[in-house]
């Protein structure tokens, strides 16, 4: 029923960006249905509902087995749907969300013997509110109450119904899809033209079975997107998923400030040339509906995939800067330790500790390079108890006795939470000094 919320929020800032005065059944007669289903090609399925017609299937149209139908057919339907949905009661089968009467289906949760009134502006409203939700790789989808984000969702409904009208091969019905793709790029302030909006958009690829289809896109780069329009912003989406089986996830709190946080780290220190790159690093350790399971997203859920054994097992990485893959992933790991930590004054103070560290182990005369290993073994450390005795034993040996101390300092008086991490820092800061010298 979510859905139906959406809808409301959407048209009244619809109307009141284009001083117009639509009813929730207006805007659905008069822009809706004619955007979404007025067409042999429909930008969403129409479920259960009238709307729908099981006989004709986009595989059949294209392949040439079933021609289009007649207007006047599409037209019964419509007329069936709104007779429908004027007369009740709202069901799943014509209002998006709701539950199904069947007691035993997949989509018959939020049921209640309770006799809830339920208007039937609702039902419309469910229907527009179901065209703005946004999808995502995991097949989840995002529906946001903020009144911007529905408007520039709005804006991209007419782009997908041009490129559907004029693209024979490309399969209907991913409104949702489409509109990741479209907000991902939209706010893309690198590569999006408000003079030329689908300039240097491709949102499309090959299906297996021939045809076209709107690709999914990444959480990340809609949340990215999300976050770099909504600097100062907290938002929280409705997340689910609906189809043969409805899936509700909740609602969850998204932290945009520190989403955008590690991307802004990026910038700063390693430039902006390779951002497409360092974006699809992002958030590939636990995907989507595991990062919706930690109650919030922020950067925590953006964790880069290769790089935890070099956190829980202490290894040390290996830097090599002639391969530019390899040194945007290292970077990446590195930036997203820092954003963690949430302290930009530690990305120095790893790099002086690197740097006395390798000074140490530089100044070994011993053939059985013995600082060396002392180095070794305290780099492999994992928690701040075995990290300062391991120190010790180095300070003991160390004209640097005031570096040191002041090492054990930032790592004893550290939230332990962050003791990880901070050490995991100085391993890669480790491996950049290490391979300069």
């Amino acid at each position: 029923m979510i859905a139906a919320t959406i809808g409301k929020i959407f048209l009244d800032a619809y109307n009141e960006k284009f001083k117009s005065n639509y009813s929730a059944k207006e805007f659905f007669v008069e822009k809706y249905y004619e955007t979404f289903f007025n067409h042999n090609k429909y930008m969403m399925s129409a479920g259960n509902s009238p709307l729908e017609n099981p006989k004709i299937s986009w595989d059949k149209m294209r392949t040439g087995q079933i021609p289009y139908e007649t207007v006047e057919k599409r037209n019964n339907r419509f007329t069936k749907t709104v007779e429908k949905i004027d007369a009740g009661p709202a069901d799943a089968s014509i209002a998006i969300g709701f539950p199904t009467l069947d007691l035993t289906a997949t989509t018959s949760g939020q049921v209640t013997n309770l006799n809830l009134p339920i208007a039937t502006d609702d039902i419309y409203l469910s229907w527009i509110g179901s065209g703005l939700g946004i999808g995502v790789q995991s097949g989840l989808s995002l529906l946001f109450s903020n009144k911007q984000i529905l408007l520039d969702l709005f804006e991209g409904w007419q782009v997908y119904r041009d490129y559907l009208n004029k693209t024979p091969d490309l399969r209907g019905n991913q409104i949702n899809t489409w509109n990741g793709q479209w907000i991902a790029h939209r706010y893309d302030k690198l590569s999006y033209d408000a003079t030329s909006p689908t300039a240097s958009f491709n949102p499309f690829g090959a299906m297996k079975d021939e045809g076209m289809e709107v690709n999914s896109q990444s959480w990340t780069k809609v949340l990215i997107g999300i976050a770099r329009n909504y600097p100062e912003s907290k938002l929280i989406a409705y997340v689910y998923s609906l189809g043969q089986m409805n899936i509700t996830v909740g609602f969850v709190p998204f932290d945009l400030p520190r989403i955008r946080q590690p991307f802004e780290l990026y910038d700063k220190y390693f430039g902006t040339t390779k951002r497409e790159q360092v974006e699809q690093l992002f958030g590939t350790a636990i995907g989507f509906t595991k990062a919706c399971q930690l109650g919030a997203i922020g950067v925590n859920a953006l964790e880069p995939k290769g790089f935890r054994d070099c956190m829980d097992k202490g290894v040390v990485p290996k830097y090599n800067s002639t391969e530019e893959e390899k040194t945007i992933n290292f970077n990446t790991y590195q930036i997203w330790l820092l954003a963690m930590l949430n302290n930009e004054q530690l990305w120095g103070k790893a790099q002086q500790i690197a740097t006395t560290l390798k000074s140490y182990s530089l100044s070994d005369q011993n053939a059985k390079k013995v600082k060396c290993q002392e180095v070794t073994n305290l780099l492999a450390s994992v928690n701040k108890k075995q990290f300062i005795e391991l120190l010790i034993q180095i300070v003991q040996g160390s004209p640097e006795t005031d570096q040191l101390a002041e090492i054990a300092e930032i790592i004893h008086t550290m939230p332990g939470d962050n003791v990880p991490y901070f050490l995991t820092l100085i391993r890669f800061q480790y491996s950049v000094v290490n391979k300069k010298s």
